[in-house]
């Protein structure tokens, strides 16, 4: 029959991109999104400016980082909640990535965050357009909550020196803290007052409804107590105004340097976003695609790149509030970039905010993704996972500032533990009312514990010379692959020329066709 040209096996994949182009189509913006982008805006300013600092980067690219990725993101996004911008876990792993590059702050620093900005976008797109959706799933939990509880301690130890308006010396961030700390005699009492008063608002003024902008009204009481009072306090800086500008001034000759931290950010900055529209998705019981996400997020850090700034991904705070606020539609974070363009312009205002407010900003935002009591609990059922997770914590503080190094070292304990479990195999041992030896083994059979287990059954046949007839139960095993069975064939053939019967019964649905080409015909 002719389907008109299409085989069938290539079917599947038009009818994907038709379906993705049908995702593609602008749907009618509602009431609700106005509301839940203006709602956002007025958490997000303080926000981005917090976590550029945090990066490392001028406060005014915080904003720029805000403004055209959202609107980029917007027309790809799966998730129609998801609102893209800075971060502060994706702003930490910029800073550990450029730290030991440039001085913070300055154009060579910048130029390094805008090609840093490239590489997690074509990454990113290209997972995206390859249908690699699936690797957001690759990082084990527990390396994930090692690794942001890390982070986490990393960032509100980057604000420490401005809480207390002292610099601090040394090259790692828990070493400045500490240094500022110390030094009491110096300390600015101003600034931690302003940075105090800050926090216990944000904190108790959340409280008051879901959408009431607790971080704006906090930020704008501690700003203006700043102003009335006229404290020697830090502040933020010349911003400059004035509209986004295209930029491609990339330093490709220190691509060698950033494409592993690239990658890094890419996968790692990933988690975030896919795990708001996988909870967004469940709650509101909708669809969405992981490959589609990969291609939003990576087509919002080219959108960063070419406007002159660093890597963006998806923030749960303000996603989180966008539903709440009754976003309904993609529009909402395609209307909360326009709003930033916006407010761009008129950017000035802002430099006279207190540094100290904004880390407090950070700070808050940050003890969330603290979550020892998480690697506690995972004590309680899996020992070596919660392993895992504090070996990666503990790996995040060591390498500061390349806290991406970490995640490498999680994934390799995550692998390690991995192969340990499969080489485990319990076996359980019974004997039937005839003498004969029942055998079952329980894990997953490959060519790393074959070995082991055929010597278990081996020994077991040895202790019981006088059982001539042995059964082997499968139906116990996870996985029986090539090397397994080929290894399990010869051990029959050798009891048997023993005077020992060997048989295998309950071989898995999985492994049936394996067993009976390779053991049943010896």
């Amino acid at each position: 029959m002719d389907h008109g040209g299409c085989s069938r096996g290539s079917e599947p994949r038009i009818g994907h991109y038709i379906l993705v182009l049908h995702r593609l189509r602008p749907p009618k913006p509602q009431p609700g999104d106005f509301v839940a982008a203006a709602s956002v805006l007025m958490v997000l300013i303080p926000q981005v400016l917090a976590y550029a600092e945090v990066a490392g980067m001028p406060a005014r690219l915080g904003l720029v980082a805000a403004a055209l990725p959202a609107i980029v993101a917007a027309v790809f996004v799966s998730s129609p909640y998801l609102q893209t911008g800075p971060t502060a876990l994706t702003a930490l792993l910029v800073f550990g990535s450029l730290q030991p590059l440039a001085d913070s702050g300055t154009e060579d620093y910048v130029q390094l965050g805008m090609l840093l900005a490239l590489i997690v976008g074509l990454t990113r797109i290209a997972l995206g357009l390859l249908r690699l959706g699936v690797i957001a799933y690759f990082l084990s939990q527990p390396v994930l909550t090692g690794f942001t509880t890390g982070a986490a301690v990393l960032i509100i130890g980057s604000q420490i020196p401005k809480v207390f308006g002292v610099p601090g010396q040394g090259g790692r961030v828990l070493t400045r803290a500490a240094d500022s700390l110390s030094q009491v005699g110096d300390w600015n009492w101003s600034s931690l007052i302003l940075a105090s008063l800050t926090a216990a608002l944000i904190y108790y003024l959340k409280r008051i409804h879901p959408l009431f902008p607790a971080v704006l009204a906090a930020v704008g009481v501690a700003w203006i107590l700043d102003l009335v009072l006229g404290l020697k306090v830090q502040t933020v800086g010349q911003i400059d105004g004035g509209l986004i500008g295209f930029n491609a001034s990339f330093p490709f000759s220190r691509f060698g340097n950033l494409i592993l931290p690239g990658l890094i950010i890419a996968l790692i900055g990933f988690a975030e976003p896919a795990s708001i529209a996988r909870t967004f998705a469940a709650e509101k019981r909708e669809r969405w695609s992981a490959n589609q996400e990969f291609v939003s997020q990576g087509a919002a850090n080219l959108a960063s790149a070419f406007t002159g700034s660093f890597p963006v991904g998806g923030s749960f705070g303000r996603s989180s509030l966008n539903v709440a606020a009754g976003a309904q539609t993609r529009w909402s974070g395609f209307l909360t970039g326009v709003l930033v363009l916006l407010v761009l312009p008129f950017a000035s205002v802002l430099s006279t905010m207190p540094s100290a407010v904004l880390s407090a900003v950070v700070i808050t935002a940050a003890l969330k993704l603290i979550r020892v009591d998480r690697i506690r609990a995972m004590w309680a059922w899996s020992p070596p996972q919660a392993l895992s997770a504090a070996v990666t914590l503990v790996a995040t503080l060591a390498f500061d500032p390349r806290v991406d190094r970490a995640i490498l070292v999680g994934v390799a304990i995550s692998i390690g533990i991995h192969l340990w479990r499969e080489l485990n195999v319990y076996v359980e041992v019974a004997q039937d009312p005839h003498g004969g030896l029942e055998i079952t083994p329980h894990g997953v059979l490959w060519f790393g514990s074959i070995t082991r287990i055929s010597q278990k059954i081996l020994d077991l046949i040895a202790d019981h010379p006088e059982s001539d007839r042995v059964v082997v139960f499968l139906g116990g095993v996870g996985r029986l692959d090539l090397t397994a069975a080929g290894e399990l064939a010869e051990l029959s053939v050798d009891a048997r020329r023993n005077g020992v019967d060997v048989r295998f019964e309950g071989v898995p649905p999985h492994a049936k066709r394996l067993f009976d080409t390779i053991i049943a015909p010896k």
